[in-house]
């Protein structure tokens, strides 16, 4: 696992051969990339250039191509030959001029394992560049020639580089870390070293240590091969690093005297003195190799927590939070009217600009579940380089004036003092603090490049306050006090109601006051509420990620309503449902909103609204004078905070719907094909006892289950099947050790479901669950004797009509609204969807939708071979099936208003206020 640099051993080098990359500002880029098409200009002859021309390529960003790629690779499937392949990252095809590549580049691409599968496809179609982005299925085209001017479109070269060696070194840090749990070392003990060692790796290369190589040369001068007195010097290098050089004792060793006090809290405790051996010494002096300043501070923190645990490091993906995805949150809570007032004061005088800067250094921030730091990291990040922008407006304004005596550009305000952080989870807290402190580095570097202004890093005399505690059971203003210029964001745990501790809902109970229907709440609900409150103190304004339940469901009648009543406030901006995911592909992905909200009396003006055509490409902006917590203009409503309440009875006339059959069995009366088949060969007698059990999956995809129904089966016919009484012997223990009252005493009926729905007569189903990739939930008629599972809705004694009024889209709208989500798909309820349903007004006659009912029937009946699923995929709709269900919904429409929809939006808009009038 670990690197052996053995030259630079033999050789006893005073500085290590380092693994870094070449750092070039755009600028240099942009150079490199006219004299790449200078030197390129005219190429024709794929076979001979295709190698020095990506090669030349790289360059232009300081990587080298045979570090990364493979050239001349073949997709898996080994349909057609590829000139590049970065695993991971891109693949890249070049072909002479007049071949068009882009099917064949999206071939490529569904060659490729799921773990290996490039973000990007670069098509040289000479003399074209284009460059596919298949994560947000975007495209940037544009001749060769004109590369300078879309060089930065390949920004992600550079960031992939930087990754895979930040990955590469922290490798080694876990390897290290594996090897002292080997030998005992584990806990606090291992966390704070390694947090440490790694803050020396990063001064090393930094120029924090003078000189540079200075750690490298400590441990590789002062130290025996054989280890054994590593961990004592380590020990004595961070107490040192501790002391002010003013108190340290001039008996102390000369290699120790040369490191600077770095104070702060990274080492005010002493360190555990760890033993090490030769193979533990050479592993620290590889890491040495690295250039540790190159890594970004923004995944600093994911990757220093996933060497902890090595089931997680090599999926450190899943937990990092994307740079963009956490702008998303920023920049309309702050960032963007920063920069707006900004560009507004340009023109005006250098005292307002001044004002300006200082109100920078008086804002505040806080993420009340900072975990190792992300967010903080980029918003401290984010607010130095506008500081920076302000003062060279600044100094530009006074060297034109003459008055270079009042250059201002000489010092910075903004403080890494200004965040503030909360997190449950002790080790996460100091890697906060140390990225901020990296981060901090770096912007003071900057700094320094653009005004020729030295910084001093050290000591470390400020710091950004990162609490250890539970961020529920705390007073924040203990830690922050609330005030305008507040700034709360983050993203919070994201735990299920029925998945949450008994402690975690007890939380929730107590911070919803809700009582016992708290349960039904997800838990980062509570951070919502407590953040209301507190800013509702002294202000502020809140930004925070939550899993898109909150806004669809039955959370909402229950949630929203405190934070709108209780809490008084008011959502200034939101983004629809989006994949909340990492960089990396084929990782788990969250379907996620983000969600801006300020008290009543400060939110005034237009709402931003950001919605996603594609769900996983880049929102459309839209900008409306208030948003429902549908996140929708509610135009037409009197109350724009409207819910939709839970309802146990239909409150629009109609029929009730019911969930199908429960039968909490243990799976003991469940069976596939294959088991019905084998049970019944050893008991024949059973046959007539078996019915088709069809839930969700089956109605749709067209699969077969059976199930035993004993319901009335007279007890002399269970006398002679002795492997069915068996089974109810199975269902009868499996039923009395549940924890559940309800499930010990349904124990007492084991020929019983808990809930028994046996249709007599043609019902009507409807899946729970469905993609939200249909336009329509495909929606039916099933025959006794099949038994409906609970993951369908049943209406029995439909009509027509019913079939109608429901597969409508009037309907479908109505769902899309207000159903909760299962993933990206719809969960139909019947309370919160069904029940609340708004229906033509009385006296409509609706029984003229029934002939154009029975023509969708027959649409569906004309493709018998297909399954619902297979109808209903957006892209597989028959076009008879898609004509009938259109000139439905037409007649549906003219049920509710002579004018016709629009769109969608206008039927959601025109249903809430029929919702409205039901209330």
């Amino acid at each position: 696992m670990f690197l052996s640099f053995i030259q630079a051993k033999k050789t006893k080098c005073s500085a290590p051969f380092r693994i870094r990359l070449m750092h070039l500002s755009w600028h240099e880029i942009h150079i490199r990339a006219a004299k790449f098409v200078e030197k390129w200009r005219g190429a024709r002859d794929e076979k001979g250039n295709s190698r020095n021309f990506y090669r030349d390529f790289f360059s232009i960003f300081g990587v080298s191509s045979g570090s990364v790629v493979q050239f001349e690779e073949y997709a898996v499937n080994h349909f057609v030959c590829i000139d590049l392949f970065w695993p991971g990252v891109l693949i890249a095809a070049q072909k002479k001029e007049g071949q068009s590549l882009r099917q064949q580049a999206i071939e490529y691409f569904d060659g490729f394992p799921e773990n290996q599968r490039p973000r990007y496809l670069l098509v040289n179609d000479v003399p074209i560049f284009t460059l596919y982005d298949l994560n947000e299925w975007e495209e940037v085209s544009f001749p060769i020639a004109e590369l300078p001017l879309n060089v930065e479109a390949f920004g992600f070269i550079i960031d992939a580089q930087r990754d895979k060696a930040s990955m590469q070194a922290f490798e080694l840090i876990g390897y290290l870390h594996d090897r002292l749990n080997v030998v005992g070392y584990q806990g606090q003990n291992i966390e704070r070293f390694l947090m440490r060692t790694v803050f020396c790796l990063f001064a090393d290369n930094a120029g924090i240590f003078n000189p540079r190589g200075l750690f490298y040369d400590f441990i590789q001068k002062r130290t025996d091969e054989d280890g054994r007195d590593l961990g004592l010097w380590l020990a004595h290098l961070f107490q040192t690093l501790a002391t002010p050089e003013k108190q340290r004792s001039t008996a102390l060793d000369k290699g120790l005297m040369q490191f600077p006090y770095v104070g702060g809290r990274l080492f005010q405790k002493n360190q555990y003195i760890l033993s090490f051996n030769s193979e533990l010494r050479q592993i620290l002096l590889d890491a040495c190799m690295y250039d540790w300043s190159g890594i970004s501070p923004a995944i600093f923190g994911t990757l220093f927590q996933s060497v902890m645990d090595p089931g997680e490091r090599r999926t450190w993906g899943v937990h990092y939070t994307t740079e963009r995805n956490i702008l998303k949150v920023i920049a309309p809570l702050f960032l963007d009217d920063l920069h707006e007032e900004f560009d507004r004061l340009r023109s005006r005088d250098t005292a307002e600009l001044v004002r300006f800067q200082e109100r920078l250094a008086r804002l505040r921030f806080l993420d009340p579940a900072c975990g190792c730091g992300n967010f903080l990291v980029i918003a401290y990040r984010e607010l130095r380089l506008l500081e920076i922008e302000v003062l060279k407006e600044i100094h530009s304004k006074s060297r034109v004036r003459g008055q270079i005596e009042a250059d201002v550009s000489a010092f910075s305000l903004v403080k890494v003092t200004q965040f503030y952080g909360i997190e449950i989870s002790e080790f996460p807290t100091h890697i906060a603090e140390a990225a901020l402190w990296i981060m901090d580095y770096i912007m003071n570097t900057q700094f320094s490049m653009e005004f020729g202004q030295p910084t001093s890093w050290t000591p470390l005399a400020t710091f950004p306050i990162i609490v250890h505690g539970d961020a529920l059971e705390m007073d924040w203003s203990d830690v922050l006090t609330a005030s305008d210029g507040l700034f709360v964001f983050g993203n919070p745990p994201f735990v299920g109601a029925k998945i949450q501790s008994r402690h975690q809902r007890s939380q929730v109970h107590k911070i919803a006051e809700l009582g016992s229907s708290g349960g039904t709440l997800d838990y980062v609900t509570a951070w919502f509420i407590k953040a209301g409150e507190y800013i509702g103190r002294g202000g502020g304004r809140i930004g925070f990620v939550s899993t898109n339940s909150i806004v669809q469901g039955e959370q909402v009648g229950q949630f929203w309503p405190i934070l709108f009543e209780r809490c008084k406030l008011e959502i200034v901006f939101a983004h629809r449902t989006f994949v909340w995911g990492s960089d990396a592909r084929g990782e788990a992905q969250v379907h996620v909103v983000i969600i801006g909200l300020d008290h009543q009396a400060r939110a005034r003006g237009r709402k931003r609204l950001f919605s996603y055509p594609d769900r996983n490409g880049e929102p459309l902006e839209s900008q409306v004078p208030v948003l429902s917590p549908y996140l929708f203009y509610p135009k037409g409503l009197k109350n724009f905070h409207l819910t939709v309440r839970e309802e146990t009875r239909p409150i629009n006339g109609m029929k009730k719907m019911i969930s199908g059959s429960q039968p909490i069995d243990g799976k003991h009366y469940i069976f596939n094909r294959e088991e019905r088949d084998a049970f019944l060969a050893k008991e024949p007698g059973a046959c007539p006892l078996f019915r088709p059990f069809v839930g969700a999956r089956e109605f749709l995809q067209g699969r077969q289950r059976w199930i035993l129904a004993l319901h009335d089966v007279h007890p002399n016919v269970l006398e002679r099947l002795p492997k069915v009484l068996a089974r109810m012997a199975s269902v009868r223990t499996y039923r009395e050790l549940s924890e559940r009252v309800s499930t010990k005493k349904l124990a007492q009926t084991p020929a019983l479901y808990q809930v028994n729905v046996i249709p007599k007569a043609p019902f009507l189903v409807i899946p729970e669950t469905s993609s939200d990739y249909r336009h329509y939930i495909p929606i039916g008629w099933m025959n006794p004797p099949t038994i409906p599972s609970n993951s369908l809705k049943v209406l029995l004694h439909a009509t027509l009509t019913d079939f109608a009024l429901l597969t409508s889209s009037m309907h479908m709208a109505w769902m899309r609204v207000v159903a909760g989500r299962l993933g990206s798909g719809y969960r139909y309820s019947v309370g919160v969807v069904y029940n609340t349903f708004p229906v033509p007004p009385e006296g409509v006659n609706m029984t003229s939708l029934e002939p154009l009912a029975q023509k969708v029937l027959n649409a569906r009946a004309a493709h018998f071979e297909s399954t619902l699923a297979s109808l209903y995929a957006p892209d597989h709709m028959p076009p008879d099936l898609r004509h009938a269900h259109r000139a439905l919904d037409c007649a549906v429409d003219t049920l509710y208003r002579p004018e016709s929809f629009d769109s969608e939006q206008d039927r959601i808009e025109h249903l809430f206020v029929l919702y409205e009038k039901m209330q």
